[in-house]
């Protein structure tokens, strides 16, 4: 791994999440500029247990990039309450947590997920 300051954010990011990660399923998203990926990985496995992004949703094309992420937090929240998940550890990556970030956290936890 290269020594960038997105790579040491990320790195950071993750030690702080590693210590609930031995309990929970991880929460992982990833931005780019037109989407936002979200999924559930249950790390001890190496499977993910629920996925959404805004590729996948219908009404993606509606709505700015944060109202968005939204929709994809709630789409997440019912996804892993249909597998019976109901607490994550969030693993922010190398974003800080504001805008679509936060609001697909929001949602989340509106949609019922516990982190």
């Amino acid at each position: 791994m290269s020594n960038t300051s997105a790579t040491r954010r990320k790195l950071r990011a993750r030690r702080k999440v590693r210590i609930a990660m031995g309990e929970r399923p991880r929460l992982s998203i990833y931005r780019s500029s037109k989407h936002i990926y979200a999924q559930i990985i249950d790390d001890k496995s190496g499977t993910t247990l629920a996925a959404a992004s805004t590729g996948a949703l219908k009404e993606s094309a509606a709505g700015s990039k944060t109202d968005r992420a939204a929709a994809v937090g709630k789409a997440l929240a019912e996804a892993a309450a249909a597998k019976g998940v109901k607490q994550v550890a969030f693993d922010r990556g190398q974003y800080r947590y504001h805008g679509r970030v936060k609001a697909l956290a929001d949602a989340a936890r509106e949609g019922g997920l516990d982190f």
